[in-house]
């Protein structure tokens, strides 16, 4: 499990275990209280992120919400039935990092919850993948093959560092070409292919079947690295 610790704080079981069961997928470590009382006495434990439902049995989410943030700004994400604008803004007024509407999927609360991790996080300095084999250091815009200096130009270095920040995620060829080149780049999106096939050229030991950047035919590009850990 991950070392990213997730307070669920829902009364009904099943929606519970199934948001645990999506996280744990991605290697969060997951806590579930089914009461406010039981979740105002888990937060010693020291949680990175709340998901946090607004009808609880014994008090308001609302209520649990102000009680954290009375000495904590650990990020929140709200569960509630409510829809209204009003409801929504109320919900961010009083500390709440996020607002998800049930009915939801599953898929896009973890969407939400990384994404929320990485907004309090920020981007990492240094990434590290299968066992320092390949290094990124954004802080001198360098990249380590096998403790060997690469060169790169200053779109390589922004593409992979998009890429590798996101192991796993698929992105298009004009996801990239907005990440990389701006909205506003009038060129055609292939540019992004030769600046894989230089990337690839300078990192893959074979290119032909590389180990960090994976063709996703028909859309785009996966970076495939592991993470090392930190």
């Amino acid at each position: 499990m991950s070392s990213t610790k997730i307070l669920i704080v829902e009364d009904e079981e099943k929606i519970a275990e199934l948001v645990k069961a999506y996280l744990e997928k991605e290697r969060f470590t997951v806590t579930i209280a089914n009461t406010g009382e039981k979740a105002i006495s888990s937060m010693k434990e020291g949680f990175d992120l709340i998901i946090l439902d607004l009808m609880l049995p014994d008090m308001a989410g609302e209520d649990i919400c102000q009680a954290v943030r009375e000495d904590s700004e650990v990020p929140i994400i709200m569960l509630t039935a409510k829809s209204g604008e009003e409801d929504r803004i109320k919900g961010l007024g009083i500390g709440a990092d996020d607002y998800v509407v049930k009915p939801f999927s599953p898929r896009e609360l973890v969407a939400r919850v990384k994404a929320l991790l990485r907004r309090v996080k920020g981007p990492k300095d240094l990434l590290s993948f299968n066992n320092g084999d390949l290094v990124l250091d954004s802080t001198r815009f360098e990249v380590r093959k096998n403790g060997r200096p690469l060169v790169l130009t200053p779109t390589e270095f922004k593409l992979l560092q998009c890429l590798a920040e996101r192991p796993g995620q698929v992105f298009t060829r004009l996801q990239l070409v907005n990440v990389i080149l701006g909205y506003d780049f009038d060129g055609y999106d292939r540019t992004i292919d030769a600046h894989i096939k230089n990337i690839r050229h300078k990192i893959e030991e074979n290119q032909k079947k590389p180990s960090y950047l994976k063709t996703v035919y028909g859309i785009g590009y996966k970076f495939t690295g592991l993470p090392d850990e930190d």
